[in-house]
């Protein structure tokens, strides 16, 4: 018995990395993948998504592949589709597909900003909205796993597109849980940090071996089963073995008098009665001390 028998589970992005590993993972414990990844064919006369599907179907497991566009609503439309023709219905979506176009923002053009958003939050909103429909009419709810990044959470030079593609996905997240507690559908945001073709030329070799896809599929896995009971709304980074949990809080404040001017705003500030303390404030690496995130 799996823990995921009887489930089908649409990963986007699946044709390599992150989304390969989820799929293989997934399909191991019993679900049906839809593997969408909109990359064309190789020199083996295969897509990506073609390759894993045959991956999964060698191990005994079922999949089909789907190579739609998420970053249109059309594509979102016919992956639902793909699934239900398949299998005829959805109980799982991980958006997981992205790019990158890394730059400074003097350097930035205008699509390279454009293309990141539109793959990444564009293309959650995208196919989140059918299969989400799906999930709420279908009367049995589901569970979606959203894609954001530390870029988005705390920043990351050159990443002014990516990081705010990703931090709207993480604010789409938490609204989308607050709507889908009354149908069923949980919604989980995961900030995943692995090695990957996006990646390759920019990570140590020391990170590839530490910062594999494969150790952050357990952690999907967990979000995606009955393991984690009625968890909704929640944030986990994962990486290189490391989990913890990521959440917005406010720091320590003041309440003014009813006529207060700058300077005694910079006055209770100076105190430390606004913000937390700098060393607070100062980001400490969340992969442990010897990583490199």
């Amino acid at each position: 018995m799996g823990l995921l028998d009887g489930k089908v589970a649409v990963i986007t992005g699946a044709g390599a990395g992150l989304g390969r590993a989820y799929a293989m993972l997934l399909a191991q414990e019993g679900a049906a993948i839809v593997v969408n990844d909109f990359a064309g064919v190789g020199a083996d006369g295969m897509t990506p998504a073609q390759r894993v599907v045959a991956e999964i179907r060698s191990a005994g497991g079922r999949a089909v592949a789907s190579h739609w566009d998420v970053g249109t609503v059309a594509g979102g439309e016919a992956i639902l589709k793909d699934a239900l023709d398949a299998f005829g219905e959805v109980h799982i979506l991980v958006n997981n597909a992205g790019i990158l176009r890394d730059k400074s923002l003097v350097k930035m053009e205008e699509g390279d900003f454009d293309i990141v958003v539109r793959v990444h939050l564009k293309g959650t909103y995208c196919v989140t909205k059918p299969v989400f429909a799906h999930m709420k009419d279908s009367g049995r709810g589901g569970v979606i796993v959203n894609t954001t990044s530390t870029s988005g959470l705390r920043g990351n030079f050159g990443q002014t597109n990516y990081g705010s593609a990703k931090a709207g996905i993480w604010g789409f997240s938490n609204s989308l849980a607050i709507e889908g507690q009354k149908y069923g559908v949980r919604v989980w945001t995961i900030a995943p940090a692995a090695a990957s073709q996006l990646t390759d030329a920019t990570t140590s070799e020391e990170y590839k071996r530490t910062f594999t896809p494969e150790r952050v599929a357990p952690v999907v896995l967990y979000m995606v089963s009955a393991l984690s009971g009625a968890a909704t709304g929640k944030t986990l980074l994962a990486g290189g073995g490391y989990v913890s949990e990521i959440r917005m809080e406010m720091g320590s404040g003041f309440t003014p008098p009813e006529s207060f001017t700058a300077e005694d705003l910079a006055a209770a500030i100076e105190a430390g009665k606004v913000l937390m303390p700098e060393r607070d404030l100062k980001y400490v690496n969340a992969y442990g001390p010897t990583a490199k995130a």
